[in-house]
């Protein structure tokens, strides 16, 4: 080792974006030498998995919404979620989203817990919450949205995870987070 801690050296910017920018970054690395290395820079992102009444229940019913995706080559099954606003708190993205994309309102809004979407090459980190509905207004998707919003029991939501239905990422870890921390069923 060289006595210098690991991190970054340099910064190279070679693409900035509507959604994301690309860097090219030297690093030092953990055993002294360094490299470069392609990095994703993201502002971040809330998702949300929306409660419905009744908020009771032993499998409570979420909303789930039906994606068009370009990277996917077709649908998915998510949660709704979205970038952060500059300045802008996680839990006011969750909410914001989650009304624009669904017209879901959330009372009571539950930080789970953030992770980082794909650490090998992006800095992207999403917080994820739990959402107890308690009104429906009308949506107000972005024109590049293409959503179909559908309620499921959790159980199906589970199940759909199981079969590989659901394969985006943020969606299975907040349903078994939900489900697993004895939040829901």
């Amino acid at each position: 080792m060289t006595g210098q801690p690991p991190g970054t050296i340099a910064t190279r910017r070679v693409y900035t974006g509507r959604v994301v920018n690309l860097d090219v970054d030297t690093v030092r690395y953990p055993d002294g030498t360094a490299g470069e290395l392609e990095m994703i820079r993201h502002p971040g992102a809330s998702a949300v998995l929306p409660i419905l009444p009744p908020h009771d229940g032993a499998d409570p019913s979420v909303l789930l919404i039906h994606q068009y995706r370009y990277a996917a080559d077709g649908t998915l099954w998510e949660a709704p979620a979205g970038r952060l606003n500059p300045g802008e708190a996680p839990e006011a993205c969750a909410r914001r989203e989650l009304e624009e994309e669904t017209g879901a309102v959330a009372g009571r809004l539950e930080h789970l817990t953030t992770v980082y979407t794909t650490p090998g090459f992006t800095d992207e980190r999403i917080h994820l919450f739990a959402a107890w509905v308690t009104e429906t207004r009308e949506h107000r998707r972005e024109a590049d949205e293409f959503i179909e919003v559908r309620a499921w029991p959790l159980s199906a939501v589970l199940e759909m995870i199981r079969t590989g239905q659901i394969t985006d990422g943020k969606t299975i870890v907040l349903a078994l987070y939900f489900a697993g921390f004895g939040l829901g069923l």
